[in-house]
């Protein structure tokens, strides 16, 4: 998931990245940051924009992303 954030006066939009094992973890997790966001104060969000996505795509395998701990 890329999330984006922007602040006013910031000489750029900050940025950040999460991998997860597939689409459907993802897209929870974005909405799940949505929801935090929305329940920041009025004041926090004057001053601070969000957005994020969950772009797929192929990589190379990551060691331990798939583990389950069982």
């Amino acid at each position: 998931m890329l999330v984006l954030i922007s602040m006013p006066n910031a000489p750029s939009v900050k940025y950040n990245g999460f991998i997860y094992p597939s689409e459907e973890e993802c897209q929870v997790a974005r909405y799940e940051l949505h929801e935090a966001y929305n329940n920041k104060s009025t004041e926090y969000k004057s001053v601070t924009a969000i957005d994020s996505y969950c772009v797929e795509f192929e990589s190379f395998p990551i060691a331990g992303l798939n583990k389950t701990g069982a």
